[in-house]
C-alpha cells in the first residue's frame, strides 16, 4: 500500500469547480455520476484541511460560482450521497437568502408543530429574517469547521419545520395542494439529509 502524499493539496478553488462543472454537461451519466462524487470529497475535504482559512469562502461557495454550476454537477446524485446533500444544503441557504421573509413565515408557523426539530434546527427565538439567514450560513459552516452529520441535521431540522408551515398554510390557502407538495420535497428532503449523517458516522457517506 502507498503511503499518503504528504504535500499539502491546492485548496479548491471557485475556478475549478466551474470548470469541471462545464466538463459534465457533455458526459456520459456514468462519468457524470463519477465527477460528482469527486468534486463534493474535494469541497469537503479542501474546506475542512484548513477551515480558519477556507470556511467563509466555501459556505459562500454558490454565490461565487453560481447555483446553476452546482446544479450541474450534484443535482443529479442520489440525494442521500455527499454530493447530494450538498446540493440540498447550498441550494437550501440560497433559498433562505433570496427569500428570507417567506422562510421566516413558514419557519413560524412550522415550529410549534414541530418542537424537537426547532431545538435541533438551532434558530433564534424570534425566528426573524437576520436569524433565518445566520442559521443557513451557519448550518454550511458547520459542514466544513464542525460536525458534518450535525451540520445535516441541522437542515433535515429546518426542512421539516418548513414542511410543517407549509402545511399549516395550505389549510387556508387556495393553492393548498401545491403547498401540500412543497412539503412533502422538503420532507423528502430532510429524510435524505438524516441518512447522510447517519452514513457520515458510520463512515459510508460518499
Amino acid at each position: 500500500m502507498n503511503a499518503p502524499d504528504p504535500r499539502p493539496r491546492r485548496p479548491v478553488l471557485a475556478a475549478d469547480v466551474e470548470r469541471l462543472a462545464s466538463g459534465s454537461a457533455a458526459g456520459d451519466p456514468y462519468a457524470r455520476l463519477e465527477l460528482a462524487h469527486a468534486t463534493a470529497a474535494a469541497v469537503v475535504g479542501a474546506g475542512r484541511t484548513d477551515p480558519a482559512e477556507t470556511t467563509g469562502r466555501m459556505v459562500a461557495l454558490a454565490d461565487t460560482v453560481g447555483l446553476d454550476t452546482l446544479a450541474e454537477l450534484w443535482r443529479d446524485a442520489e440525494p442521500d450521497s455527499l454530493p447530494g446533500a450538498l446540493w440540498s444544503l447550498y441550494l437550501l441557504r440560497t433559498w433562505c437568502m433570496r427569500h428570507t421573509d417567506e422562510v421566516a413565515r413558514l419557519y413560524r408557523a412550522g415550529r410549534g408543530l414541530a418542537p424537537v426539530e426547532e431545538v435541533v434546527a438551532g434558530v433564534g427565538a424570534e425566528a426573524d429574517p437576520d436569524a433565518v439567514r445566520g442559521v443557513a450560513d451557519a448550518v454550511l459552516a458547520g459542514v466544513y469547521d464542525g460536525e458534518l452529520d450535525v451540520a445535516l441535521e441541522r437542515a433535515a431540522a429546518l426542512f421539516r419545520i418548513v414542511a410543517a408551515g407549509r402545511e399549516w398554510h395550505a389549510e387556508d390557502d387556495q393553492a393548498g395542494n401545491a403547498e401540500r407538495e412543497r412539503a412533502g420535497r422538503n420532507r423528502d428532503a430532510a429524510a435524505a439529509l438524516t441518512r447522510a449523517a447517519e452514513s457520515w458516522r458510520a463512515g459510508t457517506l460518499r
